[in-house]
């Protein structure tokens, strides 16, 4: 099972020993030893080499109950100690961040943390989600939102986001143009040397017969008509959930759109969030995503 990680660290018991590391010496030593009721692994440390046990006790309801069996399920030859006291280790993307950053290919990374904290990962193999989102403001926001939920969430697989972030000057670039319309002024900047105009400031229309370049979306085009009637410039569409759905991949996807003002939707493989998601509902966003990931994860 890949993506092995404990529900709770506190159920990862450290011990230094003095026999080998092989499933006989550490069964001579723990089979029959009283274990805490919230153990079910067991980090055996011998010098700086270590192996991870998982035991099963007597019963689970007394303070203390004797060792039953012992299961090695990573010798020293496939485990890595590491110490990042910047990882909390209760949160699964942390954990696996920390393996590919700290132990790139050891099969078993135990870590300890913050807080003093010890825990595992057996088999990392994080999930990969793309995440589609324009970009100014940086960090792009729904990239950066996404990554700090995921910094806490204990309830989610461990997930690397990859970020595929569409630059709104060089998106705008693509349509040369004299003159611009931008959402508003946190939407970015055209190509040198264009006028500017922001579209929450409900400017004039250009004189003379003039034309502007919308770089917006469906909101946008829907508030050029209520401000200036059935007029229709050229535009350049920047929503992400068009840019996701231009660019199909088997990877799950998240990312957002304007016209969500509330609801979360699944198009497919790809989750969309609204367009000015909170934390939550980024979270609720990740959490649809993960439903689609096909690694196994296996908190236990």
């Amino acid at each position: 099972m890949r993506n092995l990680v404990p529900a709770r660290y506190r159920s990862v018991s450290v011990a230094d020993v003095d026999v080998d590391l092989n499933e006989a010496g550490l069964r001579s030593l723990l089979v029959g030893r009283e274990a805490y009721r919230r153990t079910t692994y067991i980090v055996a440390r011998r010098g700086d080499r270590a192996a991870l046990v998982r035991v099963e006790k007597a019963s689970e309801e007394s303070l203390f109950s004797p060792i039953l069996t012992v299961e090695v399920l990573a010798g020293p030859d496939e485990c890595a100690v590491v110490e990042d006291p910047e990882t909390d280790v209760g949160v699964p993307s942390q954990l696996a961040r920390a393996a590919r950053n700290l132990a790139p290919g050891a099969r078993c990374v135990i870590v300890m943390g913050r807080y003093q904290h010890v825990s595992f990962i057996l088999d990392p193999v994080p999930s990969v989600v793309r995440v589609v989102e324009v970009s100014p403001p940086l960090p792009p926001k729904l990239l950066d939102q996404a990554q700090r939920v995921l910094d806490v969430a204990d309830d989610l697989p461990p997930i690397e986001l990859r970020g595929e972030v569409v630059d709104l000057e060089a998106l705008a670039a693509t349509h040369p143009a004299d003159r611009y319309l931008l959402p508003c002024r946190g939407s970015g900047a055209a190509p040198p040397g264009a006028e500017v105009a922001y579209l929450d400031q409900r400017p004039p229309l250009p004189e003379n017969g003039a034309s502007w370049t919308l770089v917006g979306c469906a909101r946008s085009r829907q508030l050029h008509r209520w401000f200036y009637g059935d007029a229709e410039p050229p535009t350049v569409d920047i929503c992400p959930r068009e840019l996701a759905a231009a660019s199909p991949t088997t990877v799950p996807t998240l990312t957002k759109c304007c016209l969500l003002e509330e609801d979360i939707v699944r198009d497919g493989n790809c989750v969309v969030v609204p367009w000015g998601a909170s934390l939550d509902e980024v979270r609720r966003g990740l959490s649809e995503v993960a439903k689609l990931l096909e690694t196994a994860w296996a908190p236990a």
